[in-house]
């Protein structure tokens, strides 16, 4: 939440016409099926719109090395689910950093060479080795609060090491 204030104030995203609200359903990794749930509860609140991710669940398969879902699955099975006909099914769209304009856009294929793709994986460790991202990656504000939560964590984990019992 601290990220999306921070986004607010920075201007990334216009504060009078966003609202940032909590949808308070876990993930429980149920692929396509868990996609209609989210679906249906938005349309249940309200929503009119739905953005499909490119991966429903992010599972890999149990043998084989690959994704158990394809990356259009999700929107498959909303474009087949009943009771989803009033929604209008928003694709998703892939969000690479440009390195050319130096901030992040929608991926160009006919510019391939030109986008770098930084998983949340790598983000993280960014983050936690206290690393910055290429300029534009991220408001300051936000990746600032990233930074810190991650020194918080080393923090705790430093303190609750520091209080464990000393074997006499």
């Amino acid at each position: 939440m601290k990220q999306h204030e921070k986004v607010l104030e920075e201007g990334v995203l216009n504060p009078e016409s966003t609202v940032v609200a909590i949808f308070p359903s876990p993930m429980h990794y149920a692929g396509p099926t868990e996609v209609q749930w989210h679906a249906k509860a938005r349309i249940n609140a309200g929503a009119n719109f739905y953005i499909v991710g490119r991966d429903p669940a992010g599972m890999s398969h149990p043998t084989e090395k690959r994704d158990l879902y394809d990356a259009d699955h999700g929107k498959k099975v909303l474009s087949m689910a009943p009771g989803l006909e009033r929604l209008n099914i928003l694709p998703f769209k892939v969000a690479a950093y440009d390195t050319k304009q130096k901030k992040m856009d929608f991926f160009d294929p006919s510019r391939k060479d030109d986008f770098l793709f930084i998983s949340g994986t790598k983000m993280r460790t960014l983050a936690k080795n206290r690393e910055n991202p290429p300029d534009g990656f991220m408001c300051p504000g936000g990746w600032k609060v990233l930074v810190e939560y991650y020194d918080s964590l080393t923090a705790a984990e430093g303190s609750s090491k520091q209080r464990e019992p000393v074997a006499a």
